[in-house]
């Protein structure tokens, strides 16, 4: 009778256990995926029953087993004309899935602009979007063509509070769409104890080198990067961890450059942590971002870090000495030197408030609040 009495306990614990519910398009290696499932582990930690829910199947990261996983396919609804309708019609059979499956969760965090634009539609209560960057520049609402985008997006963030993951984000979004929503700013989470295991996984057989670790894409500036590598003395080769279409076009530019026997590129790494805790310091050129993950993520692990100061997330990341200008190759050049000659006058210890637990309360006070 006593084990029956346990059982009963335990059972109405789970039945009032608050739950979470982490929305995305996929996890298909990104940082806003990355972040989704660091997060999970925090809510986790926290106590609550934490479900992620995404559109598309493909999965690139290994699934963290206290995490209750969902899969709601969206390409189905791709045969209904009008992308408002299909949206319409997809966040309506959402809502009677999560109501049916997962009951009704105490918070929902919808990421990323196919999630945020379902939401708009959800008669759910509860839900919050996650900015993860300065939309301005990633969507180009400078550009006159894109009046009308800048519109959509400002009627689908004015449905639900918006949380931003950096103060620049939270600048950028205040200044695109005017006070149409609560907001406010929370850091990305970093796992360090995840991290510190992953870093120990192996070690490269590279040595005494730099690295770079980003997507082939515009923002990331791998261009400004090689240009101003190719001023210095490149005394330590440097490592490429990354894909994308404009991969091709940087392989173009090394041959150009003379440095084939200097840049590496090691494509994507399941594991990119062994390569970064070993480098002597980490390089970040990009136009813009949201708020880096790779930042804090080399920190955590004690590796140094420069970076182009970003509208967002860099210079909330580190100290002013480990700043470049954007875009400028000769002050970027100039930093690479003084790095290489004496990496460790860049560091920069690890702030725990980025710990997983720390950033779920912030989630949890904004939710309160908004």
């Amino acid at each position: 009778m006593f084990n029956n009495i346990i059982k009963i306990k335990k059972d109405l614990v789970k039945k009032n256990q608050k739950k979470v519910l982490l929305v995305i398009n996929c996890l298909q290696g990104g940082g806003a995926e990355r972040v989704v499932l660091t997060l999970g582990q925090g809510f986790y930690e926290l106590g609550y029953e934490v479900h992620i829910l995404r559109f598309k199947p493909r999965v690139e990261y290994d699934l963290n087993p206290n995490l209750i996983y969902h899969m709601l396919k969206f390409k189905h609804y791709k045969l209904i004309p009008e992308l408002d309708r299909r949206e319409k019609f997809f966040a309506r059979a959402l809502d009677n899935y999560i109501t049916k499956k997962i009951g009704q969760p105490d918070l929902i965090l919808s990421n990323l602009d196919r999630s945020d634009s379902v939401f708009s539609y959800s008669r759910l209560p509860n839900i919050i979007y996650t900015i993860h960057n300065t939309l301005s520049l990633l969507y180009k609402f400078h550009d006159i063509d894109n009046n009308q985008s800048k519109l959509n997006f400002a009627n689908i963030y004015s449905k639900h509070p918006c949380l931003c993951v950096s103060d620049g984000v939270q600048k950028d979004f205040i200044k695109s769409f005017g006070d149409i929503t609560p907001t406010t700013a929370v850091h990305n989470p970093i796992d360090r104890d995840h991290i510190k295991k992953l870093a120990d996984a192996f070690i490269p057989e590279y040595q005494n080198y730099i690295i770079h670790v980003g997507s082939f894409k515009k923002a990331k500036r791998h261009d400004v990067l090689l240009n101003a590598y190719a001023q210095t003395d490149q005394s330590m080769p440097l490592l490429l961890l990354g894909k994308g279409k404009y991969r091709r076009d940087i392989e173009q530019l090394v041959i150009a450059l003379n440095l084939e026997d200097k840049v590496v590129f090691l494509g994507f790494q399941e594991n990119p942590f062994p390569f970064i805790k070993h480098a002597q310091f980490k390089v970040l050129t990009s136009d813009w971002e949201g708020c880096p993950l790779v930042i804090p993520e080399a920190l955590a692990i004690g590796t140094p870090v420069i970076s182009t100061n970003c509208p967002s997330g860099p210079s909330e990341l580190l100290p002013k000495s480990n700043l470049m200008q954007i875009g400028d190759i000769d002050a970027i050049a100039k930093k690479m030197g003084q790095a290489m000659k004496n990496p460790q006058q860049f560091y920069s210890p690890f702030d725990e408030a980025l710990l997983p637990v720390s950033i779920a309360k912030k989630y949890i006070a904004f939710a309160a609040s908004a």
